[in-house]
């Protein structure tokens, strides 16, 4: 009598990851997020070692996890991974605010983002 078990999100030879409340902006994330996007597994990995990006570090680390996630609770063949989506969403954005001059007040805004990457096992080709 346990609970029901929710439908899977991506088909049966996809796998993903998300990162929540990333603390850079959207628009920064997406740059990074492109250089991936459909490239292998193994290009991606390499492609994000080596970006002079700050935030490629947090993207790197969440490629890994659906790698991990697609090889460990789906049995995919790590070898023929595909970044096949990697999107990124808006999360909260902190605002504060910085003293100005003749008492006004300067509007700083500090945006979080989401980011979901999903790998896909390519077909075999003969």
């Amino acid at each position: 009598m346990g609970k029901q078990a929710n439908e899977r999100r991506v088909a049966e030879t996809e796998a993903r990851a998300v990162a929540k409340m990333i603390r850079t902006s959207p628009y920064k994330l997406n740059l990074v997020a492109e250089t991936i996007r459909g490239k292998t597994a193994e290009a991606a990995l390499a492609e994000l070692a080596f970006s002079p990006r700050r935030i490629a570090g947090t993207v790197l680390k969440t490629l890994e996890s659906a790698i991990a996630n697609a090889e460990n609770n789906h049995q995919l063949d790590v070898d023929r991974l595909v970044v096949a989506e990697a999107y990124v969403g808006k999360s909260l954005v902190m605002k504060r605010w910085h003293a100005r001059a003749r008492g006004r007040v300067g509007k700083i805004q500090k945006p979080f983002s989401n980011l979901t990457i999903v790998v896909r096992e390519r077909e075999e080709t003969a």
